[in-house]
Protein backbone atom coordinates (compact mmCIF):
# COMPACT_ATOMS: atom_id res chain seq x y z
CA UNK A 1 0.00 0.00 0.00
CA UNK A 2 1.65 3.02 -1.15
CA UNK A 3 1.80 6.37 1.37
CA UNK A 4 -1.24 8.62 0.33
CA UNK A 5 -3.58 5.04 0.57
CA UNK A 6 -1.38 4.53 4.33
CA UNK A 7 -2.44 7.52 5.15
CA UNK A 8 -5.83 7.35 3.73
CA UNK A 9 -6.47 4.38 6.06
CA UNK A 10 -5.44 6.24 9.28
CA UNK A 11 -7.94 9.03 8.40
CA UNK A 12 -10.80 6.71 7.80
CA UNK A 13 -9.71 4.82 11.19
CA UNK A 14 -9.91 8.27 13.08
CA UNK A 15 -13.27 8.80 11.47
CA UNK A 16 -14.26 5.61 12.92
CA UNK A 17 -13.20 6.58 16.49
CA UNK A 18 -14.89 10.11 16.63
CA UNK A 19 -17.84 8.54 15.51
CA UNK A 20 -17.55 6.35 18.27
CA UNK A 21 -17.05 9.18 20.45
CA UNK A 22 -19.94 10.95 19.40
CA UNK A 23 -22.32 8.58 19.51
CA UNK A 24 -21.14 7.70 22.98
CA UNK A 25 -23.82 7.49 25.37
CA UNK A 26 -22.44 10.07 27.49
CA UNK A 27 -23.85 12.26 30.37
CA UNK A 28 -25.61 15.41 29.36
CA UNK A 29 -22.99 17.76 30.81
CA UNK A 30 -20.02 15.79 29.57
CA UNK A 31 -21.59 16.30 25.77
CA UNK A 32 -22.38 19.46 25.90
CA UNK A 33 -19.00 20.56 27.56
CA UNK A 34 -17.75 18.19 24.71
CA UNK A 35 -19.71 19.81 21.70
CA UNK A 36 -19.18 23.36 22.65
CA UNK A 37 -15.16 22.63 23.13
CA UNK A 38 -15.60 21.05 19.22
CA UNK A 39 -17.61 24.02 17.88
CA UNK A 40 -15.99 26.96 19.37
CA UNK A 41 -12.48 26.27 19.76
CA UNK A 42 -10.19 27.38 17.23
CA UNK A 43 -8.00 24.76 17.17
CA UNK A 44 -10.63 22.46 16.11
CA UNK A 45 -11.67 25.52 13.72
CA UNK A 46 -8.07 25.18 12.04
CA UNK A 47 -8.06 20.96 12.25
CA UNK A 48 -11.36 21.28 10.40
CA UNK A 49 -10.22 23.17 7.79
CA UNK A 50 -7.33 21.12 6.88
CA UNK A 51 -9.58 18.01 6.88
CA UNK A 52 -11.34 19.55 4.38
CA UNK A 53 -8.62 19.93 2.27
CA UNK A 54 -7.36 16.19 2.54
CA UNK A 55 -10.44 15.18 2.04
CA UNK A 56 -10.27 16.58 -1.82
CA UNK A 57 -7.39 14.84 -1.98
CA UNK A 58 -9.05 11.78 -0.85
CA UNK A 59 -12.23 12.76 -3.22
CA UNK A 60 -9.48 12.29 -6.20
CA UNK A 61 -7.67 9.65 -5.21
CA UNK A 62 -11.66 8.06 -5.19
CA UNK A 63 -12.26 8.55 -8.87
CA UNK A 64 -8.73 7.64 -9.66
CA UNK A 65 -8.97 4.40 -8.25
CA UNK A 66 -12.70 3.70 -9.25
CA UNK A 67 -11.10 4.76 -13.34
CA UNK A 68 -8.68 2.40 -12.62
CA UNK A 69 -10.66 -0.58 -11.36
CA UNK A 70 -13.00 -0.11 -14.63
CA UNK A 71 -9.94 -0.26 -16.25
CA UNK A 72 -8.58 -3.40 -15.30
CA UNK A 73 -12.36 -5.03 -15.14
CA UNK A 74 -12.38 -4.03 -18.74
CA UNK A 75 -9.36 -5.86 -19.43
CA UNK A 76 -9.58 -9.01 -17.92
CA UNK A 77 -13.15 -9.55 -19.40
CA UNK A 78 -11.40 -8.43 -22.93
CA UNK A 79 -8.86 -11.54 -21.96
CA UNK A 80 -11.40 -13.75 -20.91
CA UNK A 81 -13.68 -13.17 -23.88
CA UNK A 82 -10.86 -13.24 -26.07
CA UNK A 83 -9.23 -16.20 -24.90
CA UNK A 84 -5.44 -14.55 -24.96
CA UNK A 85 -2.96 -15.91 -22.37
CA UNK A 86 -6.12 -18.18 -20.99
CA UNK A 87 -2.74 -21.41 -19.76
CA UNK A 88 -0.67 -18.51 -18.50
CA UNK A 89 -1.41 -18.78 -14.31
CA UNK A 90 1.15 -15.56 -14.24
CA UNK A 91 -0.87 -13.30 -16.38
CA UNK A 92 -4.14 -14.17 -14.46
CA UNK A 93 -2.82 -13.83 -10.94
CA UNK A 94 -1.59 -10.37 -12.57
CA UNK A 95 -5.00 -9.12 -13.53
CA UNK A 96 -6.48 -10.60 -10.04
CA UNK A 97 -3.93 -8.66 -8.50
CA UNK A 98 -4.39 -5.43 -9.85
CA UNK A 99 -8.11 -5.94 -9.51
CA UNK A 100 -8.01 -6.65 -5.88
CA UNK A 101 -5.74 -3.27 -5.17
CA UNK A 102 -8.17 -1.14 -7.67
CA UNK A 103 -11.32 -2.58 -5.52
CA UNK A 104 -9.43 -2.33 -2.59
CA UNK A 105 -8.70 1.69 -2.90
CA UNK A 106 -11.85 2.44 -4.34
CA UNK A 107 -13.73 1.21 -1.24
CA UNK A 108 -11.05 2.48 0.84
CA UNK A 109 -11.19 6.12 -0.67
CA UNK A 110 -15.08 6.01 -0.87
CA UNK A 111 -15.81 4.62 2.89
CA UNK A 112 -13.90 7.42 4.13
CA UNK A 113 -15.63 10.48 1.68
CA UNK A 114 -18.72 8.79 3.12
CA UNK A 115 -18.04 8.20 6.61
CA UNK A 116 -16.75 11.86 6.61
CA UNK A 117 -20.11 13.36 5.54
CA UNK A 118 -21.33 10.78 8.11
CA UNK A 119 -19.96 12.33 10.88
CA UNK A 120 -20.34 15.72 9.69
CA UNK A 121 -24.16 15.43 9.68
CA UNK A 122 -23.84 13.86 12.94
CA UNK A 123 -21.89 16.44 14.51
CA UNK A 124 -24.49 18.85 13.66
CA UNK A 125 -27.64 17.09 14.48
CA UNK A 126 -26.59 16.44 17.79
CA UNK A 127 -25.31 19.95 18.21
CA UNK A 128 -28.55 20.79 17.36
CA UNK A 129 -30.09 19.02 20.09
CA UNK A 130 -27.97 20.46 22.54
CA UNK A 131 -29.22 24.18 21.82
CA UNK A 132 -32.67 22.69 21.33
CA UNK A 133 -32.59 21.17 25.09
CA UNK A 134 -30.81 24.23 26.23
CA UNK A 135 -33.53 26.36 24.87
CA UNK A 136 -36.41 23.66 26.84
CA UNK A 137 -34.37 24.52 29.50
CA UNK A 138 -34.71 28.00 29.77
CA UNK A 139 -38.27 28.25 28.80
CA UNK A 140 -39.10 25.78 31.13
CA UNK A 141 -37.15 27.81 33.98
CA UNK A 142 -38.75 31.01 32.48
CA UNK A 143 -42.47 29.21 32.66
CA UNK A 144 -41.79 28.30 36.20
CA UNK A 145 -40.19 31.64 37.26
CA UNK A 146 -43.32 33.38 35.11
CA UNK A 147 -45.98 31.18 37.34
CA UNK A 148 -44.50 32.44 40.35
CA UNK A 149 -45.08 35.92 39.16
CA UNK A 150 -48.83 34.88 37.86
CA UNK A 151 -49.49 33.34 41.59
CA UNK A 152 -47.95 36.49 43.33
CA UNK A 153 -49.90 38.70 41.63
CA UNK A 154 -53.21 36.37 41.72
CA UNK A 155 -52.92 36.67 45.40
CA UNK A 156 -52.40 40.99 44.96
CA UNK A 157 -55.49 41.09 42.97
CA UNK A 158 -57.76 38.95 45.35
CA UNK A 159 -56.54 41.11 48.19
CA UNK A 160 -57.80 44.13 46.55
CA UNK A 161 -60.98 42.43 45.20
CA UNK A 162 -61.47 41.64 48.81
CA UNK A 163 -61.31 44.95 50.05
CA UNK A 164 -63.19 46.77 47.39
CA UNK A 165 -66.13 43.98 48.52
CA UNK A 166 -65.42 45.12 51.91
CA UNK A 167 -65.90 48.51 50.93
CA UNK A 168 -69.12 47.66 48.97
CA UNK A 169 -70.70 46.17 51.72
CA UNK A 170 -70.06 48.98 54.39
CA UNK A 171 -71.67 51.11 51.68
CA UNK A 172 -74.71 49.24 51.36
CA UNK A 173 -74.92 49.05 54.93
CA UNK A 174 -74.52 52.93 55.04
CA UNK A 175 -77.05 53.01 52.53
CA UNK A 176 -79.51 50.91 54.76
CA UNK A 177 -79.02 53.08 57.81
CA UNK A 178 -79.78 56.12 56.11
CA UNK A 179 -82.94 54.44 54.38
CA UNK A 180 -83.78 53.29 58.15
CA UNK A 181 -83.57 56.93 59.73
CA UNK A 182 -85.19 58.50 56.39
CA UNK A 183 -88.11 55.74 57.21
CA UNK A 184 -88.18 56.94 60.78
CA UNK A 185 -87.91 60.76 60.34
CA UNK A 186 -91.25 60.53 57.83
CA UNK A 187 -93.23 58.49 60.24
CA UNK A 188 -92.30 60.77 63.01
CA UNK A 189 -93.31 63.89 60.65
CA UNK A 190 -96.21 61.61 60.30
CA UNK A 191 -96.52 60.85 63.78
CA UNK A 192 -96.22 64.99 64.28
CA UNK A 193 -98.83 65.83 61.98
CA UNK A 194 -101.33 63.14 63.28
CA UNK A 195 -100.72 64.58 66.94
CA UNK A 196 -100.64 68.24 65.91
CA UNK A 197 -104.64 67.87 64.09
CA UNK A 198 -105.47 66.14 67.36
CA UNK A 199 -104.59 68.79 69.76
CA UNK A 200 -105.85 71.02 67.37
CA UNK A 201 -109.08 69.17 67.54
CA UNK A 202 -109.06 69.14 71.60
CA UNK A 203 -108.28 72.81 71.65
CA UNK A 204 -111.35 73.87 69.34
CA UNK A 205 -109.03 75.55 66.74
CA UNK A 206 -109.17 74.55 63.18
CA UNK A 207 -106.32 73.69 61.23
CA UNK A 208 -106.40 77.06 59.14
CA UNK A 209 -106.81 79.65 62.30
CA UNK A 210 -103.55 78.88 63.51
CA UNK A 211 -101.89 79.94 60.26
CA UNK A 212 -103.83 82.83 61.05
CA UNK A 213 -102.56 84.25 64.17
Amino acid sequence: MTIYYSLTFLLLASEMVTFCLLVLPLPYAIRKRMFHFLSESPIIAKLSYALKISFIFVGILFFDALQRMFRITAEAEMAKSGGQNVGDIRTETNLAARKFYAQRNTYLTGFTLFLSLVLTRTFYITLDLIHVQEEYAKLKSGSGSAGTETKGSGADKDKIIASKDKEIAELKKKARDFDTLKNQAASQAAEYDRLADRYNKLSGQKPGDKKAD
